[in-house]
């Protein structure tokens, strides 16, 4: 199966992880899968491998000798918004949050099972690569050519673009979706759950901060209102508000 429903365009994988047993592994069940996986098992060569626009999307390891994940992760994000995945150590959640505070979209921890990391795959670049199929609406694909505009703020869905007077927005790929569900439903409350199923893609599980880390990441680039309060609202067990003010 091909994740951009297209066989003459497969999907580039880029595998970062100095584990060859696993690296194996999950490039066996990726190929099967129909993806072109390139596999590099240390931090250096991974971030050059990252930033030569030949792959689609990265699955990297937190630890590595010499240069870890998350340095491999800040040198993506100096200047690439490639979507990456990062495998972090079952139980760590101070890894996972901290990969997610230096742009990585989504974890999975490890040990992983190839299925499951190949889901959260699809579901990301499910949000990059839009599909025929992919149960959007009528609605959605008729407006997609035109921004959504509350005041200073503005998101294309489609280009997957967004300013804040008239200053690009610098997202990650699952930031951009978060922020694109929050503007489609402005001034409604939008539960945590119904974030992480519509911008992550998959059901938000216990103790998962994914969510706030990502809002936290939003708020810190968009300005704030006129009044100074923050365009997007925490309302206690609720959820997240984005005001159209």
């Amino acid at each position: 199966m091909n994740t951009n429903d297209s066989p003459s365009t497969p999907i580039n994988v880029l595998l970062i992880d100095d584990d060859t047993e696993l690296v194996d592994l999950i490039r066996d069940y990726l190929s099967r899968e129909g993806f072109v996986v390139t596999c590099t098992y240390n931090g250096i060569e991974g971030a050059e491998a990252a930033l030569s626009g030949k792959h689609d999307i990265v699955v990297l390891d937190v630890m590595m000798p010499g240069c870890d994940g998350f340095l491999v992760l800040a040198k993506i994000r100096a200047s690439s918004s490639i979507p990456v995945l990062m495998l972090t150590a079952r139980g760590d959640d101070g890894d996972r949050v901290t990969g997610l505070e230096h742009g990585a979209d989504d974890y999975v921890s490890k040990p992983c099972s190839p299925r499951e990391l190949t889901a959260r795959l699809r579901a990301i670049l499910k949000r990059v690569m839009p599909v025929k199929g992919s149960g959007m609406s009528s609605q959605t694909e008729n407006s997609e050519g035109q921004p959504i505009t509350l005041g200073s703020f503005s998101i294309w869905p489609a280009q997957r673009r967004a300013t804040d007077h008239d200053r690009p927005l610098e997202l990650t790929s699952t930031e951009f979706s978060v922020l694109e569900v929050l503007a489609r439903n402005a001034g409604k409350i939008v539960s945590k759950e119904d974030l992480s199923q519509q911008a992550l893609g998959r059901p938000m599980t216990r103790f998962d901060r994914s969510i706030d880390v990502h809002i936290h990441s939003i708020r810190n680039k968009l300005q704030s209102l006129e009044d100074g309060r923050s365009r997007i609202q925490t309302v206690i067990r609720k959820g997240y508000q984005l005001l159209s003010g």
